[in-house]
């Protein structure tokens, strides 16, 4: 698979499309495509540890919040998890200039953010990244990763223009510290070379490319020998526990155990029956209208759907919504994906499998058999003190011994020709 970063569209703003300021994670080929993570600015730089084959990430801070905020943050990236921009920075740093949707606090937000590991000196402009498994720097340096910083434009006095050295201690960050240096000149104010890509010769030298002079620069050790090293190979099994985590698992109504059935049903297609195009991620992506009959003594309702025909995750969460009010007996068609909603007011939206929050249209490979999209109605007992942009087992879980009844509608959809987008 393929790990892609998407910076964002601006310095600071409430994304309208989810795959901007995340970390993906593709085919090949492209037609199968999750969000890994997400709050990310602009991760250019990201390697695995080859140690421990945890995911590192150096992502660029906002600007325009003066010059020593925020930091460059140095983050451990796991699937799922949200990393706070444009609203939270660093460990506990909150963006004055932003406003988060759906009247979330941004203590709320920080709530569902990780906090960076380590932080650099802001405006730095961290570019790439690699751990250093090599046999020609000494011992001490294995395990280590190195950083390009490209260098500031709007910081006096200037940051970055340097190579990092990033110090490891049993599979943890501990400290920054200069490795090569020597490109700003006149205190500051002028620079000599932008460093940015980084890699590494079979012998164990160091390359530093320079888009300020159109150079590769190689670094190695006076005493070291040129030793030809092996590719070390990442352990993949923290990585897959990850990818995995949440597939081949019973769809929810099953996991749930007896409860009394209630009528549930959609204006916009009848149980078992094919969805509308319109529905779909093909198209446009609304999700459907849906109705229902109060459930007695039901204090919120919580709405899963899922995909179990799906190839890979199985089965496939298309959407994951709670704390649906009990006085709302209806949604209606093409719900914002916000994670949490103002109508109905306090409806909280959920994570899907695609990484995003909020509904995600049926989107079976071309060509595929009909794939059965189950929309499973929750009715609780209580309103679950959860978070927004919880997973589908969070939900779950939070669940159990509150169901007072699960209802559910099948619609089918194929796609039988190419899309045009």
């Amino acid at each position: 698979m393929l790990y892609i970063s998407v910076g964002s569209s601006c310095n600071a703003c409430n994304e309208t499309n989810p795959e901007h300021a995340a970390l993906l994670r593709s085919s090949p080929d492209g037609k199968s495509r999750s969000i890994f993570a997400s709050g990310l600015r602009n991760t250019i730089g990201f390697a695995w540890d080859s140690k421990t084959g945890e995911l590192w990430g150096m992502d660029h801070g906002i600007d325009y919040l003066g010059n020593d905020e925020q930091p460059e943050e140095l983050n451990r990236i796991q699937k799922g998890k949200r990393y706070g921009w444009p609203h939270i920075w660093g460990k506990d740093g909150v963006n004055p200039q932003s406003t988060p949707p759906g009247q979330i606090s941004k203590q709320q937000w920080a709530a569902t953010s990780e906090p960076m590991v380590l932080g650099y000196t802001a405006h730095a402009a961290p570019m790439q990244m690699l751990f250093y498994t090599g046999q020609q720097f000494p011992t001490a340096y294995r395990g280590d990763a190195f950083v390009t910083m490209r260098g500031s434009w709007n910081r006096k006095p200037a940051s970055g223009y340097e190579v990092v050295r990033v110090r490891f201690d049993a599979g943890e960050p501990v400290g920054f510290e200069p490795f090569l240096t020597g490109f700003l000149v006149d205190n500051g104010q002028a620079h000599i070379a932008r460093p940015v890509g980084l890699a590494m010769t079979k012998g164990g030298a160091l390359l530093v490319g320079d888009d300020a002079n159109g150079v590769i620069y190689r670094v190695t050790y006076s005493q070291g020998q040129v030793a030809p090293s092996r590719e070390a190979a990442v352990p993949s099994g923290p990585l897959m526990a990850q990818v995995n985590q949440g597939s081949g698992v019973p769809l929810a109504k099953d996991r749930i155990g007896n409860a009394a059935a209630f009528e549930f049903r959609s204006p916009s297609f009848s149980s078992g029956q094919a969805l509308p195009p319109r529905f779909s991620a093909y198209h446009d992506d609304a999700s459907p209208a849906l109705s229902w009959s109060p459930v007695p003594d039901a204090k919120s309702y919580a709405l899963i759907m899922e995909d179990p025909d799906a190839a890979n995750v199985k089965p496939f969460v298309h959407w994951v919504a709670y704390n649906i009010p009990a006085s709302t007996p209806s949604l209606p068609e093409g719900l914002p994906v916000d994670p949490r909603l103002l109508k109905p007011e306090g409806m909280l939206q959920g994570v899907n499998s695609r990484g995003s929050v909020g509904y995600f249209g049926p989107k079976p490979p071309v060509g595929d058999r009909p794939h059965h999209y189950h929309f499973q109605l929750l009715a609780l007992d209580t309103v679950l003190d959860m978070k927004a942009g919880a997973t589908r087992d969070e939900v779950l879980r939070a669940a159990k011994g509150h169901v007072l009844g699960v209802s559910e509608i099948v619609g089918t959809y194929q796609q039988t020709a190419a899309p045009l987008k």
